[in-house]
């Protein structure tokens, strides 16, 4: 069964160049199911949420479908999934994305809990600057830019709406957030090893573009914003 999902999953996302394909999904599933392993979860259900999540993602497939899970129920009816799980799945789906975080939405199961912190995993550390930088050449936006600084404090409408920016500003608007967003303790654990990679990352890349002006930009932003 969760074969078989995968493949349906596979043919909506391979061809994806914004770094939310199937390279991405696989990584989240992987991670799910060793933190799954860790916080004693059911994995079937971890692994078909893990195969989902991003099937009907609004950056890819729109609003509508995001809202009525449009492809993840067809994939899950397709592939015979029993009701009690479908509704697992769907629910926690329902609940996982840095958006709906900024609404104030969160999964409320071990298993939904347990692929959020998979999926803002992968969006940090050295694969989550990887993934920045090629959604951000897919939409045409620089590695950086001197004069471009970070929308801070934006909302979820603000965050959806956002097209324009860098990598830099993506990483200070969302991706050094995310080790506080952490539900389980697995996925704490492996965000503040991710985190402190990124941070090692921009301090010596700041070094090397000489601005240090932003240098002072992120220890201001660490002294107001980190824990």
């Amino acid at each position: 069964m969760i074969e078989e999902v995968r493949k349906q999953v596979c043919n909506l996302l391979d061809k994806d160049n914004s770094g939310h394909g199937m390279e991405h999904v696989n990584r989240v599933l992987h991670l799910s199911l060793q933190f799954a392993e860790t916080e004693n979860a059911d994995k079937d259900v971890v692994a078909l949420i893990a195969l989902l999540h991003d099937v009907d993602d609004y950056k890819l497939f729109g609003t509508e479908s995001a809202d009525n899970l449009t492809n993840a129920r067809n994939i899950l009816e397709q592939c015979s999934v029993a009701d009690n799980m479908k509704e697992q799945v769907l629910n926690a789906i329902k609940t996982i994305g840095y958006s709906k975080r900024l609404k104030g939405i969160r999964p409320i199961t071990l298993e939904g809990m347990i692929v959020s912190d998979a999926d803002m995993c992968d969006s940090i550390g050295a694969t989550g600057i990887l993934r920045s930088y090629q959604y951000n050449l897919a939409h045409g936006n620089v590695f950086f830019d001197k004069n471009i600084y970070p929308a801070l404090h934006m909302s979820a409408t603000d965050y959806m709406a956002k097209k324009e920016g860098t990598v830099v500003t993506h990483m200070f608007e969302k991706l050094l957030k995310l080790k506080d967003m952490m539900l389980t303790k697995s996925g704490r654990r492996e965000a503040i090893e991710r985190h402190h990679i990124m941070l090692a990352f921009l301090f010596h890349f700041l070094e090397e573009e000489n601005v240090p002006e932003w240098i002072d930009y992120l220890d201001h932003y660490l002294s107001e914003n980190q824990k």
